[in-house]
């Protein structure tokens, strides 16, 4: 079977945003895992910074990964991928023209759609990426992202963090985010369908959802009804690899089983504590 166009995936990616239904995505963190989602009828996939932070790097999501390791691991991807990938592009590793060169690298890479998120730089150490920027500069990054896409096709996504922030304020940076003309509106942080239904309301292009599996939101019809597309309910084919992969090396080593989960494993075989080491000894953080 031949390989599909970046452009073709990026039409069917669109297809799915204009379509009346709630898709959700597979974890893609390498070619292979990318061949065999669409073979099991994933329709997209998404590569997660955090994912690809483990895989490139075996850091933990401190945004240690560079746009060129990431943009790497979305190349491999994009060359042998049959279904559309949107890329976890974070914050767009840096300010306006920083995004600028995040999206021309991954449009290379040959992904369908990327998210841009508000977050602040630098991220606070230790810390969940919370702090958000002003609207304004986020409008700004927003913005050079759309002008620096060559195949509009592509799907540009502003992501922000509505479990940061107040209804109002969620609603604020939303309607801002959208009159820019991005392709969608990525969130994170909605608690459930009450809250979902008061920002949606004010949407008016396909809504993503990052839930994790939140339970309150498992009502696929219920989501699609309000605009959701796509729902990324985390990365368990990922760590279900590391798990799998711990086992087989185990057993063959002749080791008693383990009690370790696969979250506890890619916490123990990670560079977190050297980071924290170091965060301590050059950037006096205490933890």
């Amino acid at each position: 079977m031949a390989t599909p166009s970046q452009h073709d995936l990026r039409n069917d990616f669109r297809k799915l945003l204009q379509s009346g239904k709630c898709y959700y995505t597979a974890s893609t963190f390498d070619p292979m895992s990318a061949r065999i989602a669409e073979d099991l009828g994933f329709e997209v996939g998404i590569l997660g910074g955090s994912v690809a932070s483990l895989q490139v790097l075996a850091a933990p999501d401190f945004a240690l990964i560079t746009l060129s390791e990431f943009t790497e691991q979305a190349t491999r991807i994009g060359r042998v991928a049959r279904l559309p990938i949107i890329a976890d592009a974070d914050h767009g590793y840096g300010n306006a023209l920083n995004v600028m060169r995040t999206i021309v690298e991954l449009e290379r890479a040959g992904v369908a759609a990327l998210t841009i998120e508000d977050t602040l730089l630098p991220a606070k150490y230790g810390h969940k990426s919370t702090d958000l920027i002003p609207v304004e500069e986020a409008v700004g990054k927003l913005k050079a992202a759309l002008d620096a896409r060559i195949d509009p096709a592509m799907s540009i996504i502003a992501r922000t963090n509505a479990g940061q922030l107040t209804t109002e304020q969620t609603i604020e940076r939303v309607k801002a985010y959208q009159a820019v003309g991005v392709d969608g509106i990525c969130m994170v942080g909605i608690r459930d369908f009450a809250h979902l239904e008061e920002i949606t309301q004010h949407i008016d292009i396909p809504v993503m959802l990052v839930a994790y599996g939140n339970p309150e939101l498992a009502d696929r019809d219920r989501l699609a009804a309000n605009g959701v597309r796509i729902v990324v309910n985390g990365h368990a084919a990922y760590f279900a690899a590391i798990k799998a992969t711990y086992d087989c090396l185990r057993e063959q080593r002749g080791i008693a089983e383990g009690k370790l989960n696969a979250s506890e494993l890619s916490t123990r075989y990670s560079t977190l504590d050297e980071n924290r080491v170091w965060a301590n000894k050059y950037m006096d953080v205490q933890e």
